[in-house]
């Protein structure tokens, strides 16, 4: 529960600051290839929100990194010489990059080139997706383990090809639906603010811009955003059949199995059936094998497969919060494909900025996001208890000995007050920046137009 609440806790921010850069990126081209300033003072201001993410996100990041060695020793003993090497590709080659260009863009303001400044900015935009791959490296791993070989002697996992490490199917589909569910979160901020200041009628040149700019980019990086996850789910089938047939609460193996809309079962964590079962008839085989008649794999089956492979012991997670964590990404990933389909109809129109209930469903829709990203991380790792390695390495089996209850229950409560209290301010500092609004005193160098921030 303590990694859990800072791992998503720290994912609220990075998809944030990974699309937020992509966007004050474009921004700011727009600005130097056209000289207008409703482009400067867009990348400026969503550019001094993107900074806010990264700040807070750095902050949690550095936490997470210290709970392996603290909390999971045993862990991080195993698996040490496999996530050596991507985690220090992550801070050699991304992360301090990142940094650097970052403070080159923000001190950079009159003192380098407007193309060189332009420069620093896709940089961090692009240092901050190669950060993302490197850690997704390392989760893949956890998922689907490549690349390794058990020493005999100390029983460790023992890095054989890096190259394996970094190409892992796993990692192949996570990478680009990580990336476009970033892109999609910094779109619908950028729209849930926009929408913000047009139903008050500030700033509408500025918004209505940024309104166009976004809109497009959160319907296409929804639609790639499903595309990706259905063949991941394919391959999580393979991978993680236990996780999928959770998923759906399939307890039982069927031919022509029906896909679950609404399910209900015994208040237990693995109630063995459901109680209620609201199903597409062979929706499930149909978009599983692609067959409306083929057969899918049910839990009671996995499991007794597995404690024959794996020996005795209890393979099913917690089979309600894998069934609703999984419905609540797909069904928030919806809901902002509709929000974004009708505000495109509506642009068509020319009633985008006049439709005040739309405008008004759009600042709602600013929570939509980050809602699929949680239940996405709480599908992800807690779909796949007992192991915190598939296969290899449980999750009992990865804590430090030495960590007693009371200072896992002790610093649980730190945590929660301290992220609770950071939260805080990151939301009011986020508030106080957006209720401000863009700046009109931006500098400019003599010749061209200074694209920094406006500070």
């Amino acid at each position: 529960m303590q990694f859990g609440i800072v791992t998503v806790f720290h994912f609220l921010f990075v998809p944030v600051t990974i699309g937020l850069s992509l966007y004050t990126a474009v921004c700011q081209t727009l600005a130097l290839r056209t000289g207008r300033e409703v482009y400067r003072r867009m990348t400026a201001f969503w550019g001094k929100l993107m900074l806010i993410s990264f700040a807070v996100g750095v902050v949690t990041g550095i936490v997470q990194e210290f709970q392996f060695g603290m909390n999971w020793s045993s862990f991080s003993r195993y698996v040490g010489d496999i996530f050596g090497a991507p985690l220090a590709m992550e801070g050699l080659a991304a992360f301090f990059v990142e940094s650097t260009f970052i403070g080159l863009w923000i001190f950079g303001k009159g003192r380098i080139s407007p193309r060189a400044h332009l420069g620093t900015i896709w940089a961090v935009a692009l240092s901050t997706t190669a950060s993302a791959y490197f850690i997704l490296a390392a989760n893949s791993w956890m998922q689907h383990p490549v690349g390794y070989e058990l020493d005999k002697a100390s029983g460790r996992a023992e890095l054989t090809s890096i190259f394996d490490v970094l190409t892992n199917s796993t990692l192949l589909y996570a990478f680009p639906h990580t990336i476009l569910a970033a892109i999609t979160t910094a779109g619908m901020v950028v729209v849930a603010v926009s929408a913000w200041f047009l139903l008050r009628e500030r700033e509408t040149e500025v918004f209505s811009r940024s309104m166009r700019i976004a809109l497009p980019a959160v319907f296409t990086a929804v639609l790639l955003t499903m595309a990706v996850g259905h063949f991941q789910g394919d391959l999580l089938e393979d991978q993680q059949p236990m996780k999928m047939a959770a998923a759906e609460a399939l307890f039982e193996t069927e031919e022509g199995a029906g896909m679950s809309l609404f399910a209900t079962g015994d208040f237990s964590r693995d109630p063995g059936k459901t109680n209620r079962n609201l199903q597409i008839p062979k929706a499930l085989s149909l978009i599983s094998t692609l067959d409306p008649n083929g057969r899918v794999e049910g839990i009671n089956d996995i499991e007794r497969r597995y404690t024959q492979r794996y020996g005795p012991g209890d393979y099913v997670p917690i089979v309600a919060v894998t069934y609703w964590s999984w419905r609540a990404m797909i069904g928030a990933g919806t809901a902002m494909f509709v929000l974004a389909l009708i505000g495109l109809w509506l642009r068509r129109k020319g009633r985008l900025l006049s439709s005040r209930r739309w405008l008004r469903l759009a600042v709602a829709g600013g929570a939509l996001p980050f809602v699929a990203n949680s239940a996405g991380w709480v599908f992800t790792e807690m779909g796949r208890q007992p192991w915190i390695v598939q296969g290899l390495f449980r999750t009992d089996q990865g804590v430090s000995p030495t960590v007693g209850t009371g200072e896992v229950l002790t610093t649980l409560i730190g945590f929660t007050l301290l992220y609770g209290v950071l939260a805080g301010v990151a939301g009011w500092l986020f508030l106080k920046v957006v209720k401000a609004g863009p700046k009109d005193d931006v500098p400019e160098v003599e010749g061209e137009p200074d694209l920094s921030l406006a500070y």
